[in-house]
């Protein structure tokens, strides 16, 4: 009989990662979900407050990704680690939402010329905080989005994890700034070539969707009509509509498709979607079999 596989899932109270942990319990997975929060606010990521059945066997810590002391000593062990957290939107967002702020003035800020506000992960010492010189910096693209995942590799790596995830993106998109994907695949290539005994994956996941929020699924339409377009011209926009030209997945897809990937020792590297799409198919085709 096999040992039972741990996995570990930075962002395991979020959108994805919560369904990350349940797509993995289901297969008797030992799971650890770090965040902040510990468990999730359910409504938050369900269409219920109640905790769903499966809950009860993730074990929910709570800790910060910009602090590795706070959760490194929970990869000691594991054979899987996932990075699923990042932002679409900088700091700036929280003053536009809170009214504190024009909408125009934060999209003004958010496309301003702006220089590269991350660290050298790679320079830190193990256990040594992520912390920009201009704290105004801690939620930047290049913190959240970059360094944040290249220091958990460093992590996990340190702690002899056999595979790592990063969620990435399938592109940018023409409101968001090109540093949003610029960052995405500056971690890429950093982990890539940094820890090349990990066997990582990079989940350039599309726009998700679930009716738990029902705000995406409109969303989803207008992206389902974008990738029409996309097919009928021929892709001569691709470039320019980014992630807005292709099909968008149910997070629920995407989710399994991460925990069959982790299964799967053929898979690694960059998987686009319509690798998500098979992934998660020939995972639900195992539990009919």
């Amino acid at each position: 009989m096999s040992a039972v596989k741990k996995l570990v899932v930075c962002g395991g109270s979020g959108f994805l990662g919560s369904r990350i942990c349940q797509f993995a319990v289901a297969r008797g997975w030992d799971v650890t979900s770090i965040s902040r929060s510990g468990e999730p606010r359910w409504d938050s990521v369900t269409s219920s407050a109640a905790p769903p059945s499966w809950a009860h066997k993730v074990t929910w810590e709570r800790g910060d990704i910009l602090r590795p002391a706070t959760y490194a000593p929970l990869l000691n062990g594991a054979d899987f680690v996932v990075h699923s957290m990042g932002i679409l939107l900088e700091a700036d967002y929280k003053g536009v939402v809170s009214g504190r702020e024009s909408p125009f003035a934060g999209l003004a800020k958010a496309f301003a010329p702006v220089r590269d506000r991350g660290i050298d992960p790679l320079a830190r010492k193990v256990g040594e905080d992520i912390k920009p010189s201009d704290p105004k910096d801690q939620f930047s693209y290049e913190i959240m989005n970059r360094d944040s995942a290249i220091t958990l590799a460093k992590h996990a790596a340190a702690a002899k994890v056999s595979s790592f995830c990063y969620i990435s993106a399938a592109g940018g998109a023409p409101v968001l700034p090109a540093r949003y994907i610029a960052t995405k695949r500056q971690a890429e290539t950093t982990i890539a070539n940094s820890f090349p005994e990990l066997r990582s994956l990079y989940i350039r996941a599309p726009f998700m969707f679930d009716s738990s929020r029902t705000l995406t699924v409109p969303l989803a339409a207008m992206v389902g009509l974008g990738t029409m377009f996309n097919d009928v011209t021929g892709h001569y926009f691709r470039s320019l509509m980014g992630a807005a030209g292709i099909k968008p997945l149910k997070v629920d897809t995407v989710a399994e498709a991460v925990v069959e990937a982790f299964g799967d020792e053929d898979t690694r590297g960059v998987v686009e979607a319509n690798d998500i799409e098979e992934l998660a198919t020939k995972s639900w085709r195992k539990t009919m079999l």
